[in-house]
């Protein structure tokens, strides 16, 4: 009985291999490979690209401790320990680490000065390691490693290895990173082409193929354009990876240019060098768009995320070498990018400032010496969010919902995710459901049609017709972005459902004291305190709050606790309890709000002390915050900022009042009693003009009107965009 039970046993477990190395087989059969052949000839410029390649693979230092252990641990049976060799669904494949192993030794073995170059044990043990990876093929539910991550990996390893390699070695290493073509359905205009052109012009190099070479330099040169429509790099110097418009500057947008720039330097002085005009248009990107969507130029701004949120390290510094390779093939904008180079090395404290609205993605970012702000929204012109793909971000339901992240140090948030409430994001104002919807439900189409920003380069507002796809909330949202002030201000606040309903300053990392100005004075909260008052003022990490008129403020210093399982489903997230001392302050509107707001402002760089004797009437008036203005009056700059959400008038001093004939977005400079400069967007893209009528009250001849000025708005792909104009 016992042997036919092992019996059974056998044919079970031979039958769930048959099943999945059969699944494996159709698999494959989804993913065409187009090998590069062999070149014919010698090529002295191809030679001195590989050169080149070989020497930036080999770079970077070899742990021998680490290689021996590799050496050391491998078993009879061709595998590593530890290594889950039958998982390769979405959210594992974990077996990667094994290809990964293969090239490590591979450095090892062809870098001089490693203590295993060109050592034949290790070559036996790459071999068989190598053998064992191209006798599976492994291939994985997620088509980007078999399309890209594996390929990439492959096409490197064959290319270090080279004479090294066996026949078949050679043709089934080609064959999987073959996967890696230009017919490939990864390989989209605007998407992932130039990194996979940029895979197979290794396979070219290696295969001494200067024709596929020449062509695969081509294709990349041709991806270097702004493409109002569909995937790529936009008029704004966002980026959009998919047809859901979503910005995606800091993930594929960051691919993108780095796999263009690693070519250029690796093809200049050859006859495959790429033309000016692409270098300086990506150059332009990498400083509009990339480096301005990051704090100090260094810091991944969070605002500008999507689902890579949820991966450990998804905020860490980016190291210099994307603008030292721009800087390396042209002298265009060389200070900038030796700016930047500079501030991703640590040499130098920051002297940024800036100020973008990228009308394509709704995202807005502010950059000033001692900090970095941003603003993410959406509108019915693009989707709420990026789909959670490979089930990460679990719970950006509202993350693009207004979300204002603020930083000093481009540290306050990270690895916070895991342990964050997710319905109390920066800047936003949210229902507080019992539990989120369910992660298939984060990415919506967006319904508010009123989203936009106007920016002169300097200074800036944003305004957000806010619609929830999630559930009944609608608000009126804007932010006034000056030197020293962040001016937030919410109106027209409804939402239905016996929920309550809060607006959140910061939710941040916990970093020293917090500091609050109530009824009590000024005191510093007890460590795990929470209290709600009518807050006068907050400081906490050297960033102050401070709030107008009777609203209920909650502040916070508790440590919060959660864990990666929460937030993304890959293999490696665990449920292992995360715990971390957070700072957070919200506003409350209380359950069913009707017509609720807010008004608060943002004073970044004050301690306690400053902010106790800081008299924001000496800087700011706001000038109005209802649903049908929002408007605000830097008083030193005499800069006035505004949001029209329908045609209407603004007093702009006891003698001068304002009127535009349609909704829009301005700033307005002012000197004395008189119009200097204004600076306007349309943010609903439909119109093509607007009439600004300025009226001076003169006590002897009453309302006196001066000649409307009418401003032809842009239009096409520039719809949505800024246009300043100076007024006699």
């Amino acid at each position: 009985m016992k042997n036919i039970s092992i019996l059974y046993g056998l044919i079970i477990v031979l039958f769930t291999v048959t099943v999945s190395l059969g699944q494996q087989d159709k698999e494959r059969a989804k993913y065409q490979s187009i090998a590069v052949t062999a070149g014919t000839g010698t090529d002295k410029d191809l030679e001195q690209i590989r050169v080149r390649v070989l020497d930036e693979l080999l770079r970077p230092p070899v742990n021998d401790q680490h290689i021996a252990s590799l050496i050391r641990t491998f078993q009879t049976d061709r595998t590593w320990p530890g290594i889950n060799y039958t998982d390769v669904s979405r959210t594992g494949f974990q077996m990667i680490a094994h290809l990964n192993n293969v090239y490590d030794m591979a450095r090892a073995f062809r870098k001089p000065g490693s203590a295993y170059f060109e050592k034949a044990v290790l070559l036996s043990v790459i071999s068989n390691a190598l053998d064992y990876w191209l006798e599976k093929d492994f291939i994985c539910d997620n088509w980007w490693w078999n399309e890209m991550g594996t390929p990439n990996t492959m096409g490197r390893l064959l290319l270090i290895l080279d004479d090294k390699l066996t026949p078949e070695q050679k043709e089934k290493g080609l064959y999987i990173a073959g996967r890696a073509n230009l017919k490939a359905s990864g390989a989209r205009p605007g998407g992932d082409l130039i990194q996979i052109a940029s895979m197979r012009g290794n396979q070219a190099l290696l295969q001494r193929n200067s024709e596929e070479l020449g062509s695969l330099i081509a294709t990349m040169v041709s991806e270097i354009k702004i493409t109002p429509d569909d995937r790529g790099l936009k008029p704004d110097m966002s980026f959009h990876h998919r047809v859901d418009k979503v910005i995606s500057t800091l993930s594929y947008g960051t691919g993108y240019a780095s796999s263009f720039a690693d070519w250029a330097v690796k093809v200049r002085g050859t006859r495959y060098a790429f033309p000016d005009s692409s270098t300086r248009l990506l150059i332009d990107y990498f400083l509009e768009g990339i480096a301005s969507s990051m704090v100090y130029g260094t810091f991944p701004d969070p605002g500008a995320k999507n689902r890579g949120i949820s991966r450990r390290g998804a905020l860490n510094p980016t190291g210099p070498s994307l603008p030292a390779n721009l800087m390396l093939v042209s002298d265009y904008r060389k200070e900038e990018l030796a700016e930047i180079v500079r501030l991703r090395k640590g040499g130098k404290n920051p002297d940024l400032s800036g100020n973008h609205f990228y009308w394509y993605s709704e995202y807005f970012s502010h950059q000033r010496p001692s900090y970095f702000t941003s603003v993410r929204m959406h509108s019915d012109r693009n989707n709420t969010m990026e789909q959670p793909h490979n089930e990460e971000g679990l719970k950006n339901h509202h993350y693009g919902d207004g979300s204002n992240f603020i930083s000093r140090t481009g540290r306050e948030y990270s690895e916070i995710f895991p342990v964050w409430d997710w319905q109390k994001i920066p800047g936003t104002t949210i229902v507080q459901k019992p539990a989120l919807p369910h992660w298939k439900e984060i990415a919506k189409k967006g319904k508010s049609h009123f989203v936009g920003g106007a920016s002169d380069g300097q200074y800036g507002a944003v305004g957000f017709d806010f619609t929830s796809v999630h559930d009944s909330l609608k608000a009126r949202k804007s932010w006034f972005f000056f030197d020293n002030e962040i001016v937030c201000l919410g109106a027209d606040i409804n939402a239905s459902g016996g929920f309550p309903v809060l607006t959140t300053a910061n939710q941040s990392l916990l970093h020293g004291d917090v500091t609050i100005h109530d009824s009590k004075g000024i005191r510093k909260l007890k460590i795990n305190e929470e209290l709600e008052s009518e807050v006068q003022w907050i400081n906490h990490d050297s960033i102050s709050y401070i709030f107008s008129g009777n609203q209920k403020i909650s502040v916070s210093n508790q440590t919060q606790s959660g864990s990666w399982r929460s937030i993304t489903h890959q293999a490696w997230a665990t449920d292992e309890p995360v715990s971390k001392a957070l700072f957070t302050a919200t506003i409350s509107h209380g359950t069913n709000p009707l017509n609720a707001g807010y008004s608060y402002v943002i004073l970044p760089g004050l301690t306690p002390e400053k902010t106790q004797h800081y008299d924001l009437k000496k800087h700011i008036a706001i000038l109005s915050n209802t649903g049908k203005l929002q408007a605000v009056k830097q008083l030193e700059k005499h800069l006035v900022q505004a949001v029209f959400y329908e045609p209407g008038s603004l007093s702009l001093t006891s003698g001068l009042d304002l009127n535009v004939s349609q909704p829009c977005i301005m700033l307005i400079q002012m000197k004395g009693n008189n119009v200097t400069k204004i600076t306007l967007t349309d943010p609903t893209h439909d119109l093509k003009n607007i009439e600004v009528t300025l009226h001076e009250n003169i006590k002897q001849k009453g309302n006196v009107s001066k000649k409307p000025i009418q401003v032809d708005l842009p239009q096409g792909a520039m719809a949505g965009s800024s246009i300043s104009l100076s007024i006699p």
